[in-house]
Parts: structure tokens; sequence; C-alpha cells
């Protein structure tokens, strides 16, 4: 699953670009780091609740900016 993400040739990366794509509904899949300070991914989380938007856990903040090509870690990223 975690795969997909990096062959995804639409995504975003970041909890503000990744929320937003949640709620306008365009948001298939949503990564989100389980290192990550819990008051940066809650609203994430509970929207991705809300608009039935499955979530993965992946390790770390810096696996998860890996495997959206970026050299820093991310908090979230979401599959288009």
């Amino acid at each position: 699953m975690v795969e997909r993400l990096k062959a995804a040739k639409k995504r975003v990366v970041g909890t503000k670009q990744t929320s937003k794509a949640v709620e306008k509904g365009e948001a298939r899949i949503v990564y989100i780091a389980r290192d990550s300070e819990k008051n940066v991914i809650e609203t994430l989380e509970k929207l991705c609740k809300e608009q039935s938007v499955e979530i993965i856990y992946v390790d770390s903040m810096k696996q998860l900016g890996e495997l959206c090509g970026i050299e820093v870690g991310a908090a979230s990223a979401a599959i288009l």
C-alpha cells in the first residue's frame, strides 16, 4: 500500500494540502506519519473519517517524506 504513494502521479504533501484535498473530495487515500504531532493531524484524521477516506499510517515523518520524493519529513500526504 505504501508503494502506491511513491508511484502516484497525482498526490499532495503536507497536512494543509492534504486537508484541502479531503475537503474537496479529491483525496482517495491519506497517509499519516505515526510520529506526527497529534495536534497537527487530529483534525485531518477526523475529516477523513467524516468523508470516509481511507487512512494508512506510516512509521515516521522521515519515511513519508522519502516516499513523496522530498528531502524533509512529512506529517501527511494523499493520493488524488
